[in-house]
């Protein structure tokens, strides 16, 4: 039985002469459109129950378009959506909510929009307050609310009763390392009772992992739709392997220079991190190099790499820790370190002194995207205190060859042999 089916979905924006013209339209008197932008065109691809199908694609793509008229909050301009059953869906952040309304008031006004008796909202009332986990402030207006909060009501609203379809877009990158598994983990629960999941996200290996099948969308049209690896892979040489000269236009400029497409991907390039500290120096660049010294934000697997950071010093500090962490996207900390823990004394630095800070790492992580943290602290206190420091500064993805199929956050670079009976090593396999 096919729960969703989606049949040559289109969507174009017009522009009429008056507006009469488009009063018009509206009852179908055949009237034509001064201008015509197609956003989204000939898009086909049907979900199974049980299925998780991923979507790809850059920014302007056509995902959340698409997503829009699935769940019916935009008419498409062509084609047609048929749909087998309830849909649950987390798009923009905290739409549909009410900013002067409590957190309860907003589930009770969302749930009756998804067609839920005021018995059945009421019956799943303790429950949602108790997945959402935010306590007192489930009775505080939402206007309040930070990201993570509003992430965690929706999400707990949108799934306290399974859904046959679950359509998810970004809307989980906000919330708290342990909120994120909580939800995946009531995710995989769903999907094995039947639920299946449309998911939109910029994390290729999180759509290799978690979906069974991947929509590749390029300029508003369906580039590829088949199994979740091939089609991620062939969105990946879309982005680093052809297309050259629009991708080398959104490459140059980066830090004033132009990029190898080999080793930048322009969706990482945009962050927006958290900054703070004493204002006594200030962290003004961060980047990462290769062996070979060419700026990177993409490594393979057993590779060595730099990260380096400039700091600018607005006064006098003596004897400044650096330091960096590495975290995963669900801000999971996989290693970290700093100048007094590897044993190296920095100096005395005075207003208007810039240092370049460099560590040289070798790349043990396994495929996947990750988030960078680095910091100046000043430790001649009772307690540190951070001069400069910015949380999630950066981004880099590592990958691996084709043919490796390690699973996991580390590399441990695994070795294999045997032994017959007189204990003599007859195979040993591995790097």
């Amino acid at each position: 039985m096919t729960l969703l089916s989606v049949q040559n979905l289109g969507k174009a924006f017009r522009s009429y002469r008056s507006e009469w013209q488009r009063f018009a339209r509206w009852f179908g008197i055949p009237v034509a459109a001064s201008e015509e932008h197609w956003v989204l065109r000939h898009i086909n691809f049907d979900i199974c129950p049980g299925e998780a199908i991923g979507i790809i694609g850059q920014n302007g793509a056509g995902k959340s378009t698409l997503l829009k008229m699935i769940t019916g909050t935009m008419q498409p301009s062509e084609g047609q959506v048929q749909i087998n059953g309830r849909i649950a869906a987390i798009l923009e952040l905290g739409m549909g909510f009410d900013p002067e309304l409590t957190g309860r008031q907003n589930v009770i006004h969302s749930a009756g929009l998804m067609g839920f008796s005021a018995e059945q909202v009421q019956h799943s009332m303790p429950d949602i307050e108790a997945f959402a986990g935010i306590g007192e402030y489930f009775d505080e207006p939402v206007r309040i609310y930070s990201s993570g909060m509003q992430a965690r009501v929706a999400f707990a609203v949108a799934t306290a009763n399974r859904p046959e379809i679950l359509i998810v877009d970004e809307a989980l990158s906000v919330g708290d390392a342990a909120f994120q598994r909580k939800c995946f983990h009531r995710i995989e629960e769903y999907m094995n009772d039947g639920m299946s999941l449309l998911l939109v996200s910029h994390d290729v290996e999180s759509i290799k992992k978690l979906c069974t099948k991947a929509l590749f969308l390029k300029s508003g049209s369906q580039q590829e739709f088949g199994k979740a690896k091939e089609v991620c892979d062939e969105y990946e040489r879309h982005l680093f392997g052809s297309d050259k000269n629009e991708q080398e236009q959104v490459i140059q400029g980066v830090n004033g220079e132009q990029q190898s497409l080999a080793l930048i991907d322009p969706e990482l390039l945009s962050v927006h991190d958290l900054s703070y500290g004493d204002g006594r120096a200030t962290i003004d660049e961060v980047w990462f190099e290769n062996s070979s010294g060419q700026r990177v934000n993409i490594l393979r697997m057993g590779e060595n790499f730099v990260f380096k950071y400039r700091v600018s010093f607005k006064s006098s500090v003596k004897f400044p820790v650096f330091a960096f962490l590495i975290k995963t996207l669900e801000g999971i900390s996989l290693y970290g370190s700093d100048t007094q823990s590897l044993g190296n004394k920095t100096e005395l630095y005075e207003s208007g002194d810039s240092v370049e800070i460099m560590f040289s790492l070798r790349n043990n992580l396994a495929s996947g995207t990750y988030f960078i943290n680095c910091g100046v602290r000043d430790n001649s206190f009772e307690e540190s205190v951070f001069i400069h420091r910015r949380v999630d500064v950066a981004m880099f993805k590592v990958t691996q060859q084709t043919d490796n199929n390690q699973v996991g956050l580390i590399n441990l670079a695994a070795k294999f042999s045997t032994l017959k009976n007189d204990n003599q090593i007859v195979d040993k396999i591995g790097k």
